[in-house]
């Protein structure tokens, strides 16, 4: 990882640290839109179950709207745009740097407003040329384990285990690309002409699965679709279940598999169209099986993307064509 990012990132947890000395931090908020709200689901997750104190996430104008009565000056909110311009994200930040809170950005574009706005910008690259350990995910990635090391000093060598395995992650998500390819692409090819594809999965990887369903499928495909929380899937949406209706479905490597693995159990026998990721598949090596929990989202992606490009290709709609994203205004 670039020196630059790694400084961002201990700038920011610096920040934290020092507020957690006085005792002046009491919650912590996600806030973001669409993809880089999804990026941050896993965040959410791995805080809630390892943390003392409460973490939440909102989409940003809910957050501005409906602003939470524990957010103040004790709050860390962290934020994130690619592009530094959602105007209700930038506007989140200002609100949490206005308030006092330690306020945290993520983007792809220094000196952007949300940049400005925030008081601990942290870039990322993006692009083929970039090097994997400096894309979003990687780079969000080092800021929560960071961050669970100051917050949860009893663990501190788990969550540093964690950072330290980022560099190393490029190669577990090539072999698991390779190794879901020829499946992947067989699902693409055979739902290429599929009106609707549903998504579903749990725990850390539901923000990855949201993404596929708004962001890849409804967004860049123009595909109908819908992600189904596993543990919600018999409270009525397994009633759309049926031989010709696709689903893709990660089956977890962390606390709530069992969600997925009954959910899976029902959709295999009415549905004949389904691609199912299972995370056992990803090797980790040795790592502890609570940082492989939280890092199997960014490998899940990486999967997923084989599908998504394939499925792209054979339906002649590159994933940049937008019908109203960036061609108006909204």
């Amino acid at each position: 990882m670039k020196q630059e990012h790694i400084d961002q990132v201990s700038a920011a947890v610096a920040a934290v640290a020092e507020r957690l000395e006085k005792g002046e931090v009491s919650n912590v908020y996600f806030v973001a839109c669409g993809g880089s709200q999804a990026n941050m689901m896993p965040a959410q997750y791995m805080f809630d179950r390892e943390l003392d104190i409460p973490a939440a996430i909102y989409t940003s104008n809910e957050f501005n709207y409906a602003t939470p009565k524990g957010f103040g000056p004790q709050s860390v909110v962290i934020t994130c745009s690619h592009s530094g311009t959602t105007p209700e994200t930038v506007a989140a930040a200002q609100k949490a740097t206005d308030a006092g809170a330690v306020s945290i950005a993520f983007s792809n574009e220094v000196d952007s407003p949300l940049w400005k706005a925030a008081q601990y910008p942290i870039h990322y690259d993006h692009g083929p040329e970039a090097a994997d350990s400096d894309k979003s995910g990687s780079v969000m990635s080092r800021l929560w384990f960071e961050l669970l090391r100051v917050l949860d000093p009893a663990d501190a060598d788990v969550w540093q285990s964690g950072a330290d395995a980022i560099d190393g992650l490029a190669d577990v998500k090539n072999a698991a690309a390779e190794k879901y390819r020829e499946v992947a692409t067989k699902f693409a090819s055979d739902n290429k002409r599929a009106p609707v594809i549903y998504t579903m999965g749990s725990g850390a990887n539901y923000g990855e699965m949201y993404s596929l369903a708004i962001c890849l499928f409804m967004e860049m495909q123009w595909i109908h679709s819908n992600c189904i929380h596993s543990g919600e899937y018999f409270h009525g949406p397994f009633e759309v279940t049926d031989f010709d209706v696709p689903f893709v479905i990660t089956v977890g490597n962390g606390a709530t598999r069992f969600l997925d693995e009954r959910a899976l159990a029902f959709a295999q026998k009415f549905s004949e169209r389904l691609f199912v990721i299972d995370e056992n598949d990803f090797d980790f090596g040795d790592l502890d099986a609570r940082v492989r929990e939280y890092l199997a989202p960014e490998v899940l992606g990486a999967v997923i993307r084989v599908m998504v490009e394939a499925l792209a290709h054979d339906r002649g709609h590159a994933l940049s064509v937008r019908r109203y994203m960036w061609q108006m205004e909204y």
